[in-house]
């Protein structure tokens, strides 16, 4: 019988068992097992007893979910499906393990386990343990609330702050950018709340680690929680994350960071580890902010360059110096703030007489009959004005695009559970599952992978086909001869049983 219009069909493998359409996902597992995150999960969570699918279990699969492009709960189902996969995970989880070991894992069954990964309904189970419902019945309508995190949620924090310490020790730095940013996850749950873009959804606040490429930590908040709230408190928590070796911090963030006592702790050196922290932020371009931009001579603004082909190209935007100091921030003997403003001349000027009614979604102001696009930072940068613009752009290039990585290459964009707390270990965990693929990149893969997007590193490496045989007590991944991927996983693996054997940063 014909299946189609065009001259193929489809027919079910005859042989039964071994095939998998992630043969890059083991990877993976070398990668868990070699930097010892079953261990860290051991550690630091204890949601689950005796009986059952352990932390370690759970959790390292809804991490190699996420890596393996399922986006919610139920796709543990078809990762279960993956035969071979499966059979290549049951026979690591017992790697390295003593007898008595082996015998305890198998005790934590009733009856004989039959699966490899635990059920959608029991990961469900699992993730709302994550929540305090006292906790988050404490909010009050109308009013920006984020509930006092569980013993379990701080459990996946520490989780992270291992992951920090064993990259710094393979790829040592000794400065940290931090670029804080708040991103909008939408989304239809009923308890979600209305966030300031008029739209029900939640809105973590993330702190991005720039020179390592891993978020470094993240707060779980309501939609209508503004950016900006408690951020020093975050800060200070991400601050604590950062392992040893690391010895001068910087901090950039947009005007949700334009913080009085978020500045005030950086310049004045409040942080007992790393002192002083210089910093650029935006500013507020408020009816002050914009009467002494216009109090700026014409002769003081300066152009701003870009990099084309290698050569500076000189483009509309200026910069300069702005005299400016807001009452809450007052310049002291202990430190001072520089304002810098940018101005970029509209592409369309307005009519005569209609300069006053425009409605733009950005300040503007009108110098010398020419209408502005205004924007303003602060800063305790002692650089020339354009290199902290240009430092302070850079935030929006890796930090922003991780929040795509988030959401659309992995799985936080799709929010499992009605329950705060239960998607606040969702997306904990899919941040896990990030760093975990950072890591991959810059310690194993290298080269150019590491500005591959996970998208593109599932097309090359994880999701491939190919069978699971075992042959003289040993299971092997074939893959199709002549593969292209065959040397890089070769390569691969070496180079991630040589990470133990790298020296200490």
């Amino acid at each position: 019988m014909t299946q189609g219009v065009l001259p193929f069909k489809y027919e079910e493998e005859r042989q039964g068992t071994g095939m998998t359409a992630l043969a890059g996902l083991p990877l993976y597992l070398d990668m868990i097992h070699q930097v010892g995150l079953w261990e860290w999960i051991d550690r630091h969570v204890h949601v689950r007893g005796s009986q059952g699918w352990s932390d370690s279990q759970v959790i390292s699969s809804l991490m190699l979910l996420n890596l393996a492009g399922g986006d919610c709960v139920d796709d543990l189902r078809v990762l279960e499906s993956d035969e071979g996969f499966c059979r290549v995970l049951r026979r690591v989880e017992m790697h390295g393990m003593k007898r008595k070991e082996r015998r305890a894992l198998e005790r934590r069954w009733r009856k004989e386990r039959r699966r490899a990964v635990p059920s959608a309904s029991s990961a469900f189970r699992y993730l709302e343990a994550f929540r305090d419902e006292r906790q988050e019945g404490l909010r009050v309508p109308g009013e920006a609330f984020i509930p006092e995190p569980t013993e379990h949620l701080r459990g996946l924090v520490g989780v992270n702050k291992e992951a920090m310490s064993s990259l710094q020790r393979k790829n040592p730095k000794e400065v940290a950018t931090l670029d804080m940013d708040a991103t909008l996850v939408e989304t239809h749950k009923g308890s979600a709340l209305y966030s300031y873009r008029h739209f029900k959804a939640y809105q973590p606040l993330n702190t991005y680690w720039a020179e390592q490429g891993v978020v470094l930590h993240t707060e779980f908040r309501d939609g209508n929680v503004p950016a900006g709230y408690e951020q020093l408190r975050v800060f200070t928590e991400a601050l604590g994350l950062l392992p040893e070796g690391v010895k001068e911090v910087r901090l950039r963030s947009d005007t949700a960071g334009y913080q009085h006592d978020l500045l005030k702790y950086c310049e004045l050196g409040k942080n007992e580890r790393f002192g002083r922290i210089q910093f650029a932020i935006g500013c507020d371009v408020t009816a002050q902010f914009k009467k002494a931009v216009l109090e700026v001579e014409k002769g003081q603004w300066h152009p701003i360059f870009k990099e084309v082909g290698g050569k500076l190209q000189k483009t509309k935007r200026e910069w300069a110096e702005v005299c400016f100091v807001p009452n809450g921030i007052c310049t002291s003997k202990e430190g001072y703030y520089r304002y810098l403003a940018t101005r970029e001349p509209l592409e369309q000027q307005p009519l005569p007489g209609l300069g006053g009614q425009l409605q733009l979604p950005f300040p503007t102001v009108s110098m010398d009959a020419v209408q502005y696009k205004v924007f303003g930072l602060v800063t305790n940068l002692d650089w020339d004005g354009e290199a902290v613009i240009h430092w302070l752009n850079g935030r929006c290039g890796k930090s922003e695009e991780v929040h795509s990585v988030m959401k659309e290459d992995l799985a936080g964009g799709k929010l499992p559970s009605d329950k705060f707390g239960a998607n606040a270990a969702w997306w904990w965990m899919m941040v896990l599952a990030l760093n975990l693929n950072e890591m991959m990149k810059r310690l194993v893969l290298g080269g150019d992978w590491v500005n591959k997007r996970l998208k593109a590193i599932r097309f090359h490496l994880i999701n491939l086909p190919g069978r699971v045989i075992e042959h003289s007590r040993q299971l092997i991944v074939r893959l199709a001869k002549g593969h292209p991927s065959f040397c890089q996983f070769i390569d691969a693996r070496r180079a991630i049983a040589g990470l133990l054997a790298m020296p200490s940063g």
